[in-house]
């Protein structure tokens, strides 16, 4: 086999035995053809490279200015495809079993306060019921407030909000089955006011584009997809956040998906259910909220400890 069909037939092993997600898949995909590039170079081929090459790979993407979260996610692609080679029989050593990658520090989420979120959702209603409005306008309004509402309330990720179905108006239920990353379903939680957004949304849709609501998404549209887009969706709310007077260099879809899990974490929810809710398929990722049960742990040793009171 070539170094190209090598990589295609490890591509299609983690797509069917893990269901990895079509953006991982071309993620790994560009990394691995640039890895085969650089051992052709080296006058190497993958069933003949050792760990020699593969740091000289590192190496050389470090050399590039490549960031160290990127040449760490083409070290993770590189060790699951030699250590693929080794188990298919193709290799007898796996060369990449020893690396270790780049050590990143994890950025803590951006993420907004309660009172930024509810004034977000205030100002995304404003004017929704002024019948002096344009009808098309009061629409827009009542779609943008139903996302702001929605993304909050489940802390799902924009591409599932935005390709929901039609038949979440329609539940009666608490939560809702959302196909994930990997073609995961999961289950996501949807508030009151979430659902009467929704209501007040598709009502209006219904008067005033008759022929939207017809569509099987929740947020129809005239996309390629016919659903909104995120980048639409992404616009729009920067545009909510600085009429709300935050800054919208801090605002985006996946900064309420943060705010719905740190606002979970300081009300007491449990980090495992927290992963479930989010969809993460490690608790690792779910970690990066830790810094809020820090906080918590220390406000509750200086609230409830009998000694941290000096009066005591």
């Amino acid at each position: 086999m070539s170094a190209a069909e090598l990589v295609e037939a490890f591509l299609d092993a983690i797509a069917a035995e893990r269901g990895a997600a079509k953006n991982t898949i071309e993620a790994y995909r560009r990394d691995l053809h640039a890895y085969v590039d650089f051992l052709a170079g080296r006058g190497a081929t993958p069933l003949q490279a050792g760990d020699v090459d593969i740091r000289a790979f590192q190496a050389a993407g470090a050399a590039r200015g490549l960031k160290a979260a990127s040449v760490a996610r083409a070290l993770s692609a590189i060790r699951q495809w030699h250590k693929h080679l080794f188990v298919e029989g193709l290799r007898v050593d796996d060369p990449a079993l020893a690396l270790e990658g780049p050590r990143r520090a994890r950025p803590l989420p951006k993420t907004l306060g309660v009172a930024e979120v509810e004034k977000l959702i205030d100002v995304a209603r404003e004017g929704l019921e002024d019948p002096a409005r344009p009808p098309r306008e009061r629409l827009a309004t009542a779609r943008m407030a139903c996302l702001i509402e929605l993304i909050y309330a489940s802390g799902l990720r924009v591409s599932e909000l935005i390709a929901l179905p039609r038949s979440v108006a329609r539940t009666k239920e608490t939560l809702i089955t959302v196909r994930g990353k990997g073609d995961k379903d999961r289950l996501a939680p949807l508030s009151e006011p979430a659902r009467a957004a929704i209501k007040r949304y598709r009502a209006l849709m219904e008067e005033i584009a008759p022929g939207l609501a017809s569509s099987p998404w929740l947020f129809p549209s005239d996309s390629e997809s016919g659903h909104l887009t995120r980048q639409a969706f992404a616009r729009d709310l920067k545009t909510a956040a600085a009429a709300a007077g935050i800054a919208a260099a801090r605002v985006s879809p996946h900064v309420l998906r943060h705010a719905f899990a740190s606002h979970l974490l300081q009300n007491g929810a449990d980090l495992r259910v927290v992963q479930d809710l989010l969809g993460h398929a490690d608790i690792s990722t779910t970690q990066i909220y830790t810094h809020v049960l820090d906080e918590r742990a220390k406000a509750m040793v200086r609230d409830l400890h009998p000694l941290a009171d000096p009066e005591t």
